[in-house]
Order: structure tokens, then C-alpha cells, then sequence
């Protein structure tokens, strides 16, 4: 009887519990979110904002520039999307795991003479950024790396900086080699699989992106995404892999993916394709690409932001990340708890601060 009961009890508790994280969660500030959104208005790269609670836009913007229907190239924050194709590919049994190595998914396109240690690496290290070869990504690197004639055999064929599996060597040759084991593994194009996998349970419109010379979709780059899609995106790994009712992505590779395996030059965590923060007790997952192109999830307050920027402008990228992570931590965050706070939140400290050590 005592059983039953508790059942009861955790179902009824079940049942509730929506109700109770809504009615938990505060109204906004208007006056402290009007100003965060001025704020983000203010900087003449800005293009898009969208906020919103509960997957309900709260703020949309469109300050200069596309639409929030056009889809935008948000550069890096491609990263998270490929990722999540990997946790589709592995859940289909494409991929046996993370720990699978990658030479035997990546077939012919390895070249001969490779390090030793290349067999080592394995899907994590990829997602994590934890590889260990020199990185492709930054000015010392980037422009060498898309101008040779095979960017995977480029990739693979690096000097190590670090063990297999050590720290952060933030490279996007790394989230192309996923994308060439997507091809791989599927028969397919990596395309083909973003608007199968992802693009059609989330209308999300994904146009044709650049390729390597090799035909495989750019991995980690160059992908258009309009940023009421994004949200979409966001929305859906905010509900566990859930958009409509439809299961999308395994809770299982959400919790994976927002799970730190490393950190980044900001000392903020990363994972697979998502850097983790935090902002006056609230945890704080983003990703992030060149020039402002931004999605932050922040389950705890059920919101969502969007922030699409202009990548061509001259300006400093740190500069701009600082400002962006400020305005998040120390604008957004309190407008959604409704408090004012005295401190700078970390999200805002991280976000100005470079850990020594870390290459441009």
C-alpha cells in the first residue's frame, strides 16, 4: 500500500512539476530588457535579436539587414548543428559511439604516412575540440589550411600540439572531419542529412553551402540558417531534443552536449559544438560564430536568445564577444529573473577576459 502510494504521490508530483517551472519563472523587467535591447541595437553590426520565453518570442528585432525568415551565414555556430547531425548518425547506428576512432569512418580519405597517434583520435576528440593537431582555425592557420588542395588529408596530416584527447585546440578541420564521416558513414551528402535530419522536423531552410575540393560539405563554416530557425534549434535542445511533439535528437546526446569535456581561452566550458557559462546562478549554453552570430539556451529561466551581426564589419572579435557576453550576463539574465545585481556576472568576466596561453 505504502508502494502504491509513493507511486501516486511521484506520478501526481510528475504531473505538476510543468506547471510549477512556469509559474517559477518571473516576468521580465521591462525596463532592464528594454535596455538590453537598445544595447545590443546600439552596435552598428548588430542585425537580428530574437528573445524568447517558454518558445514564445518576447523581443524580435530586425535592427539593419536580412529578415528573420532569410537565412544568414552563421559561420562557427554551424559547428553545433554538424555535432548534432553526429548524435543523429550514431542513434541510427551509422556510428557505433563517441569513442569510436576516426580512421576507419573516414575509409580512403586519409593519406599515407599519418602520425601514429592519428589513430588515437577518436569522435569525442573531434566534437571537443580535443583532437590534438595543430589547429586549422585562426589567422596563424585558417587561410593555409582552405587553400590547399585536400583540406581532410590537410587536417589529419598536422603536427601534434597536444596528446589525443588533452586540451582545447579550437580547429573547425576538426568539425570537417565529422562532416566527411557523415558522408561516409551515410552515402550521403552532409546537406542531404542537415535538411532530412534536422530541416524538416524544424522547418528549418538550409540552401546550399560550400564545399572542399573534395565535394564534402564544409564542416563547422559557411552554413545559412535564418534566425527564427535557430531558435527553433535552440528551442528544440532547450525541450531535450523535442520540437512539436516530434523527437528530433536524443535527450540522451542534449545531456551529452551540454556536458563540459573542456574548457575554452575564456575559461568557459565546451562540449560538443556548445560552450557552457553561467550568469548569477543561472547556467548558460551557447554557440558561437565568427562576428557575433550567436545562440544562447538558458533552461533554467525557459529562454532562448537569438543575435545574428554583421561578420564583414572591421572590428575586434574579443571586443565584441565581450560586449555581447556582458549585455547577456549582466542585461538578459536579470530582466528574466527580474532582479537587479550589483556584480558582473561570470558569463560577462569570462567573456573580457582571455586565459594566457591560448592561441588567436
Amino acid at each position: 500500500m505504502r508502494a502504491k502510494i509513493l507511486r501516486f504521490s511521484m506520478c501526481l508530483f510528475a504531473m505538476l512539476l510543468p506547471g510549477l517551472a512556469q509559474a517559477a519563472t518571473p516576468a521580465f523587467d521591462p525596463a532592464h530588457l528594454s535596455r538590453a535591447v537598445e544595447q545590443i541595437g546600439a552596435f552598428q553590426r548588430a542585425h537580428a535579436l530574437i528573445v524568447a520565453r517558454d518558445g514564445k518570442p518576447v523581443v524580435e528585432r530586425v535592427f539593419r539587414g536580412p529578415s528573420l525568415d532569410t537565412p544568414v551565414n552563421v559561420k562557427s555556430a554551424s559547428k553545433t548543428i554538424v555535432d548534432a547531425l553526429i548524435g543523429i548518425a550514431i542513434d541510427k547506428k551509422m556510428i557505433a559511439s563517441t569513442d569510436s576512432p576516426i580512421l576507419p569512418l573516414l575509409k580512403a580519405r586519409a593519406p599515407a604516412g599519418l602520425s601514429p597517434k592519428v589513430g588515437a583520435i577518436t569522435v569525442d576528440h573531434l566534437l571537443s575540440m580535443r583532437a590534438g593537431l595543430e589547429r586549422t582555425s585562426g589567422r596563424l592557420y585558417y587561410g593555409r589550411w582552405v587553400a590547399s588542395p585536400n583540406w581532410i588529408q590537410a587536417a589529419l596530416s598536422r603536427p601534434f600540439a597536444d596528446e589525443p584527447g588533452g586540451g582545447m585546440l579550437y580547429s573547425t578541420g576538426n568539425t570537417h572531419l565529422l562532416s566527411a564521416i557523415l558522408t561516409d558513414v551515410s552515402g550521403r551528402t552532409t546537406l542531404d542529412l542537415a535538411r532530412e535530419w534536422l530541416g524538416k522536423p524544424l522547418d528549418m531552410a538550409i540552401p546550399a553551402w560550400t564545399r572542399d575540393p573534395q565535394g564534402v560539405y564544409f564542416g563547422g563554416n559557411e552554413m545559412a540558417v535564418s534566425p527564427r530557425a535557430l531558435l527553433r534549434f535552440g528551442e528544440m535542445f532547450r525541450n531535450g531534443g523535442m520540437h512539436q511533439g516530434t523527437r528530433v535528437l536524443p535527450e540522451s546526446w542534449v545531456r551529452a552536449s551540454w556536458t563540459a569535456r573542456t574548457r575554452d581561452r575564456h575559461d568557459d566550458g565546451y562540449s560538443y559544438g556548445w560552450f557552457i557559462t553561467e550568469a548569477h546562478g543561472q547556467r548558460i549554453y551557447y554557440a558561437w560564430g565568427f562576428g557575433g552570430q550567436m545562440l544562447y539556451v538558458v533552461p533554467s529561466l525557459a529562454m532562448t536568445i537569438v543575435i545574428t551581426s554583421d561578420s564583414s564589419a572591421n572590428f575586434i572579435e574579443t571586443d565584441y564577444h565581450c560586449a555581447l557576453q556582458t549585455i547577456i550576463g549582466d542585461g538578459f539574465i536579470p530582466a528574466a529573473m527580474n532582479q537587479r545585481f550589483n556584480e558582473p556576472s561570470i558569463a560577462s568576466i569570462h567573456g573580457c577576459n582571455v586565459v594566457q596561453g591560448f592561441a588567436p
